[in-house]
């Protein structure tokens, strides 16, 4: 029965009785009973531990087990608010973030007991809960019943932006958009009670809360757990729990279809295939990589949630505007809508200065603001638009194609560039695994383009082939050629599977791995050497932007092989 009044409590409380699987975790499982009781008696017990005029709002410091979500279904009852963090940013991290969202007790697991111990934590209760203490506190709460206070006005998540682009920011979201985003995604996306959820992407991110949980608990559909995202064990758990929708973000696909094909792969359950709420352009690669390797016998759909992609849906767009949202694709300083975009038979795009912009709702939105981030919020909300943040373009017919996020946008001699759109050409090359375009500062003024590339056998790089494939790749604009290429074993990613680009700036051209570099007049690339790097920091002294560059890491010594 589908919740009537708007709140999660709400659909927390619905597991009330309900003796079907509700949670499955490493080959045990609860009912949804027993999630709902257990929600029941850890509210109460929050409660209690809260002193008078205090914030009811609760850290959660704890990889995919079931007390994640037993304490989120146990906050929405209390009326509380969870702030998700993040267990890979570390000690000092994790007191910013529980300081700055008012954090009155945090839920942690032993694990992360000794470098919480080191920290400064003025106000805040730590609650272990693998320990026989809190297991006795809860034992004293056992037979509470769900309180049905919360409205839909309540904050229930505080979470955190990824970090991947900058400093993480603590979003906003109410139980009424909760439940509503959960509603949303039942319906477009056809979800049951028969399905089974599974929460692969950590929970202390918005994506795993909004696009998985929530939709669960609409439904009453079980979820299944993985303490952490595998690759090699994703379609293990697929096949034990019985799996038939799950969400991710970043590269979490790739790095399945990147492991070795096993003879069991297709032994999957018979049901109607398993579905994923992947965002942006994911959808394309996973689609095309599935076709050619047949992985799993999955059938793939998706969506979200301003966006719909029908039939019809050119390859490489996401969608067109779902009715009602009023969308655009505009210039930042003009405000102006950017004109249609010109893209060839084979999906390149040939006027991306002009075509791409950030993408503006000019309608209705659900955005709810940051946790004490003025600033941010007025990034998001101007002249009565909500701005996303994100790049797109749109073609004559109305479909959309993202083009990265705007903190991604390079400055090229005057000429503005979405590093999405270098990625994806630079993905064509023969063995190219991952790429991930950023800026450098220029020594004159604006930006270069620098490319890091995963490539299958690094150590065969040829810089002439490379040079010959940029020539031949007729939307390369002439600027959008990196002047520095970088080859990792392995791309760096967040927790969440995205590409680490905040390191990556951090370390620019001045890194440990082997950097390839077009110096200014020439056509070709070799390798950059101390010397020219040498060379690089004294015209950047020189022009008085050193203090651009970021800070130099220990590079192995690279010997100048030029003929």
């Amino acid at each position: 029965m589908e919740s009537t009044r708007g709140t999660v409590a709400e659909l927390v409380m619905q597991g009330w009785n309900d003796h079907r699987t509700g949670l499955w975790f490493e080959g045990r499982s609860l009912t949804r009973h027993e999630v709902a009781a257990g929600a029941a008696a850890r509210a109460a017990l929050f409660t209690d531990l809260l002193e008078p005029g205090d914030r009811p709002h609760l850290g959660v410091l704890r990889h995919n087990t079931p007390e994640y979500p037993l304490w989120l279904s146990a906050a929405a009852l209390a009326g509380a608010a969870v702030a998700g963090i993040n267990p890979t940013r570390g000690g000092a991290e994790w007191a910013r973030d529980l300081l700055h969202t008012e954090c009155r007790v945090l839920v942690t697991e032993q694990a992360f007991r000794p470098l919480l111990d080191r920290l400064d934590l003025p106000g805040v209760r730590v609650l272990v809960t693998d320990t026989d203490d809190c297991a006795d506190l809860l034992a004293g709460y056992e037979g509470a019943e769900p309180d049905d206070r919360a409205t839909p006005a309540d904050r229930l998540l505080l979470y955190f932006t990824s970090g991947s682009t900058g400093a993480p920011k603590a979003a906003i979201c109410t139980q009424g958009r909760l439940a509503a985003a959960g509603r949303s995604l039942v319906r477009h996306l056809g979800l049951g009670a028969d399905d089974v959820h599974y929460i692969c992407m950590p929970m202390f991110h918005g994506n795993a809360v909004i696009a998985d949980w929530a939709p669960a608990l609409v439904s009453g559909a079980a979820i299944a757990l993985r303490r952490r995202f595998s690759a090699s064990g994703f379609l293990e758990d697929v096949r034990a729990c019985g799996a038939t929708y799950f969400t991710y973000v970043g590269r979490a696909v790739s790095c399945v279809l990147a492991t070795k094909e096993r003879p069991d792969d297709r032994d999957n359950p018979p049901a109607a295939g398993l579905r994923h709420g992947g965002r942006r352009g994911g959808r394309r690669r996973l689609r095309a990589a599935l076709r050619g390797a047949a992985r799993g016998g999955l059938r793939l759909v998706g969506g979200r949630r301003a966006v719909q992609r029908t039939a019809g849906t050119p390859a490489g767009a996401i969608g067109r505007a779902a009715p009602g949202d009023d969308l655009a694709v505009v210039d930042p300083v003009t405000r102006e809508e950017c004109p249609p975009a010109v893209i060839t038979g084979d999906g390149r795009l040939m006027n991306g200065n002009d075509a791409i912009g950030e993408l503006v709702n000019r309608g209705p939105h659900h955005f709810e603001g940051y946790w004490r981030n003025p600033a941010a919020d007025t990034a998001r909300r101007r002249e009565g638009w909500y701005w996303t943040g994100d790049l797109f373009y749109r073609d004559a017919d109305g479909f959309l194609y993202f083009a990265g996020r705007t903190d991604d946008r390079l400055r090229v001699d005057s000429e503005n560039l979405a590093a999405a759109m270098i990625e994806g050409i630079l993905a064509r090359y023969r063995g190219a695994l991952s790429v991930a375009v950023y800026a450098v500062p220029d020594p004159v003024a604006g930006d270069q383009v620098m490319a890091v590339m995963a490539l299958d056998d690094a150590a065969s790089f040829d810089p002439g082939v490379f040079a010959a494939f940029l020539a031949a790749q007729p939307d390369l604009g002439t600027k959008m050629a990196p002047p520095f290429v970088r080859l990792v074993e392995v791309m760096p990613v967040t927790a969440t599977n995205k590409i680490h680009r905040v390191g990556l700036r951090r370390e620019g051209f001045r890194c440990a791995d082997p950097v390839w570099w077009r110096p200014p007049g020439e056509s070709g690339y070799r390798r950059l050497t101390d010397e020219d790097v040498a060379g690089l920091v004294a015209e950047y002294r020189a022009r008085g932007r050193e203090e651009l560059l970021p800070p130099a890491v220990v590079r192995p010594a690279v010997r100048d092989r030029r003929p």
